[in-house]
């Protein structure tokens, strides 16, 4: 089912949260809602369950006006973070909750539910557990468990907030692509929260990037963390270097001197900006015309990377580069005052106006990305 949101806005006690969202979500895609705390995320979901009432805009399924639908009448599936299964109850009757208690004339027989409860226990992987109640299972059974209760009832569209929340990172991996497989097999449509930005990356058919009540870019994980379209999105999505600079003539400057460095797409500004690169998209070169001279501070080994700190003129916090331990022909040449050059393989330019605030976020009245390498 195709999910559209009009021109969405939620206000509490005159705090606005969502601020004229439009999004739109297509039938089987797996969407991730991605953002941090206090972005307005949870909120957009609760907003499509039912579970909270819009203060303007609309939310529709299909054709059909949802907005002032009940929780019921939506038909969702909802997994939460803490799992939210009775304790008192078997892992089978758990999973048949949302089938038992429907009205009479909608309830299927005792036979068919069995079924389907037996279908959903081999489906997440739980066969031979249906007799253990909550507390004798893991956190990542536990899990599981609750996305079959809110699959058995065949639902619309599928609502899972931090899923993967209170379980530890080894367990997150795991069910992360268990998850993926998961959703491949049956299709529900499905949109899911979460601030783990490896996590949206992983599993998602498309990012949606939420701040400050809006919505900051929406595309494929590819799209969204190579093509990042606002400072804010570029910082969020991994360690990022901001660095000071000047554009003249189409190109770069750092601190007055021209690194040579020039954006696959013509620059349309000129003046002050910030230059915007990731601490792995940073190379070793030979090259002195297309490169930014620095002198390595630190050198440390962690994994097969090698992780650098360099000074480099005209900026007082040092540069951080990552480099795969086997392209690096010796570490004696990093050892600390060692000169560099550096190479941005991948590098964003925002006009200075675009730049995060004092709070590191990014305002939405700001201009979008001018130029991506």
């Amino acid at each position: 089912m195709d999910v559209s949101i009009r021109n969405l806005t939620k206000e509490f006690r005159g705090v606005q949260v969502l601020r004229g969202l439009d999004l739109d979500i297509r039938e089987g895609e797996l969407i991730a809602l991605l953002g941090p705390s206090g972005s307005g995320k949870t909120t957009l979901l609760r907003l499509i369950a039912g579970l909270d009432t819009p203060t303007g805009g609309s939310i529709y399924f299909g054709q059909e006006d949802a907005s002032r639908k009940t929780v019921q009448e939506r038909h969702i599936g909802f997994v939460f973070q803490h799992y939210a299964l009775f304790r008192h109850m078997t892992v089978f009757d758990n999973i048949a909750f949302g089938l038992k208690v429907r009205p009479r004339r909608e309830r299927p027989n005792r036979e068919a539910i069995a079924d389907k409860v037996r279908e959903l226990l081999a489906l997440v992987q739980l066969e031979g557990l249906e007799k253990r109640y909550p507390p004798q299972l893991s956190g990542g059974q536990r899990q599981r468990v609750a996305l079959a209760r809110a699959l058995a009832i065949d639902p619309t569209l599928l609502l899972l907030d931090e899923p993967f929340g209170a379980l530890d990172a080894q367990v997150r991996k795991d069910l992360r692509r268990w998850l993926r497989d998961l959703h491949d097999k049956t299709r529900h449509t499905t949109v899911f929260v979460t601030h783990d930005q490896e996590e949206a990356l992983e599993l998602a058919d498309r990012v949606v990037i939420i701040h400050d009540g809006q919505i900051a870019q929406v595309g494929t994980p590819d799209e969204v963390y190579n093509e990042p379209a606002t400072p804010f999105v570029y910082g969020f999505l991994g360690a990022v270097n901001v660095l000071p600079a000047q554009v003249k003539g189409g190109l770069v400057l750092l601190n007055g001197f021209e690194t040579g460095l020039a954006p696959a797409r013509p620059l349309t500004f000129e003046g002050p900006a910030f230059l915007y690169v990731r601490s792995h998209d940073l190379e070793l070169s030979d090259d002195r015309a297309r490169a930014i001279p620095g002198v390595v501070r630190t050198c440390r080994r962690l994994a097969g990377l090698l992780r650098l700190e360099v000074d480099i003129p005209g900026s007082p916090d040092p540069l951080g580069v990552e480099l795969p331990e086997a392209v690096v022909d010796g570490r004696a040449r990093l050892a600390p005052g060692a000169r560099v050059l550096l190479r941005p393989r991948r590098f964003g330019v925002f006009p200075r106006e675009a730049a995060p605030g004092e709070d590191g976020g990014w305002m939405p009245n700001q201009p979008r990305l001018v130029a991506v390498s």
